[in-house]
């Protein structure tokens, strides 16, 4: 494993009906679910430490602190960006920032943790 801190990714997405609380069931509004914003920052990390990993290994999300601070409607652009802060181990921190235009949408923290992937899925189904 090969990771080095500021290890970033950026996903950018235009906010589509499928996209929204509405459609996802976290609201009844037509606006970026939040557990939709999730995803995408959790791909974000993905794409970050992707290249750093040894073959067989994946990471696995463990802990999430997000703050949702503004709706973006149908037909936005958001851009979410993922930075690797720090490595204990296997453990891996990374913060998210998500903005539309010009405003900060969303930020957090995720934590992911470094595992061998058919090892993590025999024991699920083993």
């Amino acid at each position: 494993m090969t990771l080095s801190l500021g290890a970033r990714a950026q996903i950018l997405v235009m906010v589509e009906r499928g996209d929204t609380a509405t459609r996802v069931g976290s609201g009844d509004v037509p606006v970026l679910a939040t557990p939709r914003l999730l995803a995408l920052a959790e791909a974000a990390t993905v794409q970050a430490v992707r290249d750093g990993l040894e073959p067989g290994q994946t990471s696995v999300g463990t802990r999430v602190e997000l703050e949702h601070r503004a709706a973006s409607p149908v037909g936005a652009h958001v851009e979410i960006v993922a930075e690797l802060t720090e490595v204990d181990g296997r453990r891996l921190v990374f913060s998210f920032i998500a903005r539309d235009r010009d405003r900060v949408v969303a930020a957090g923290v995720i934590e992911r943790v470094v595992v061998d992937r058919e090892r993590f899925l025999a024991k699920l189904y083993g």
